[in-house]
């Protein structure tokens, strides 16, 4: 099987034009790379771990059972199957050989290329402390926001039961680290999750008195943002309910407590929006990275020392006219792909050199709950609902697909006129907090045979 592929892979690109070219990650940057080659009719094989793009910037719904996970993903065959020049492989790159240009994915399948296109984005960093990982999970997949859902939703379901009331307590208190837009989004949709959706729905437990804290190791929340809308942003979490706490750093994370400025706090879930790192993919190109992980790349998005490597996204460290790095935005990976794409069409056909990128900034924005939000564009700052307005209209744009579009806007109304969310579903097998059911209400282990969860996407989770 693996031989055939490979003749596939070899027998494509031997009828397409050369170079053979390789895109590795099914992200915005990737996507936008392939769809650009494969317009212009040049052969490109894309590869991914996952079958599916995933729209990042509203995982943070997931986690919170404001969306369903086929709401913001979309299969990558689908949104590449009318060009015929790409092929999408379905496969894990565990190692580049830059000298012989071979990608050897985890089953043994050897890619060569002339020309690798690296955009395989970034993962949680934990600062060394691995042991976090287990029991703090990030948001970087529809795994991770599943795991997250699930946790949260189990720990109100604990608390229901539980006669020992500072049990109940601990169960009813999630922390979040870090203070960027993903913590902020996060402590603002889980604020509201509780103390309007699930205030509802039990009896024994009041979820809208859900400790929520917030720790930030700065002094402001939001730091890529302008102060006032950074204060603006706490002053709104702590009217939901949230605790800010600033200038703070987690010293210890356990599966039931943290430790924050030598104050033990005991807590049902910790969730970690702290920091990211580039793929580790990176660190086999053999050249330079910054601490976080990434490959510094020219004007032209090509890897310094290596004609026949670019690096797009995240993994990418590329530095403004101001000698500044661009932020991990999806507009960056969107706006670098598009680029990239269209200039080795161009040199292909013509043999053009290929011309610098410049990042045109289209506004930062981050929601911080219900017509709440802040946007930033140059010397325009908005917050309140004109913002949250911004934010949604920039979010729908962004979403591959137009029936998610359409979806999407849908249920937000719904959500807007109604408080209610319909995604909160329990996904037993990855649920860990609190204490183990009784025997008694203990139930059957979940059958090989039957369909997974009613918001998967088919076979993602038996593909990871």
């Amino acid at each position: 099987m693996q031989r055939a592929i490979q003749r596939n892979i070899e027998g494509s690109h031997s009828r397409s034009m050369i170079p053979r070219i390789v895109v590795v990650g099914g992200g915005f940057a990737g996507l936008e790379v392939a769809k650009a080659l494969g317009g212009a009719e040049i052969g490109v094989t894309i590869i991914d771990r996952h079958n599916h793009h995933l729209f990042q910037p509203l995982l943070y719904q997931v986690a919170t059972a404001a969306l369903s996970a086929p709401d913001i993903a979309e299969p990558i065959r689908k949104i590449l199957g009318r060009y015929p020049s790409v092929q999408v492989l379905f496969g894990n790159v565990a190692k580049i050989d830059t000298e012989a240009r071979i990608l050897v994915l985890a089953d043994g399948t050897t890619v060569p290329y002339d020309l690798l296109v690296l955009a395989t984005g970034s993962q949680p960093f934990y600062f060394s402390q691995e042991s976090w990982a287990r029991v703090c999970p990030g948001l970087k997949s529809i795994e991770d926001a599943r795991t997250i859902r699930s946790r949260l939703l189990l720990s109100f379901e604990h608390a229901e039961r539980t006669t020992d009331p500072v049990e109940q307590s601990r169960l009813m208190t999630i922390a979040i680290i870090g203070g960027g837009p993903t913590g902020v989004e996060l402590a603002g949709s889980i604020a509201e999750l509780s103390r309007h959706t699930l205030a509802r729905d039990f009896r024994n437990i009041r979820p809208e008195k859900t400790k929520i804290i917030l720790v930030e190791a700065g002094n402001r929340l939001l730091a890529g943002f302008a102060p006032e809308l950074s204060e603006y942003a706490r002053l709104r979490l702590e009217s939901l309910g949230v605790d800010v706490a600033l200038d703070s750093r987690v010293e210890a994370i356990e599966a039931q407590k943290i430790t924050v400025g030598g104050k033990v706090i005991p807590v049902a879930l910790t969730l970690w929006a702290a920091g990211v790192a580039a793929s580790p993919l990176a660190a086999q190109l053999g050249v330079g990275l910054d601490r976080g992980g990434r490959v510094k790349v020219g004007s032209d998005l090509q890897v310094m020392g290596r004609s026949d490597i670019f690096a797009l996204g995240d993994v990418a460290l590329f530095l403004d006219e101001n000698g500044q790095p661009l932020p991990g935005l999806a507009q960056v990976a969107k706006q670098q792909g598009e680029h990239l794409g269209k200039a080795l069409a161009r040199r292909t056909d013509t043999g053009e050199d290929l011309p610098a990128f410049v990042f045109r900034n289209r506004g930062n924005t981050a929601i911080v709950g219900r017509h709440a939000a802040v946007f930033e564009s140059g010397r325009l700052k908005l917050k309140g609902w004109f913002a949250w307005s911004a934010w949604a209209i920039i979010h729908v744009y962004l979403l591959v697909g137009f029936q998610h579009r359409v979806q999407v806007s849908i249920q937000w109304l719904w959500r807007y006129l109604t408080y209610e969310r319909g995604a909160r579903l329990i996904a037993e097998e990855r649920a860990e907090p609190g204490p183990p059911p009784s025997p008694a209400a203990e139930q059957p282990a979940p059958r090989e045979d039957l369909p997974p969860d009613a918001d998967a996407l088919p076979g993602i989770a038996r593909a990871r």
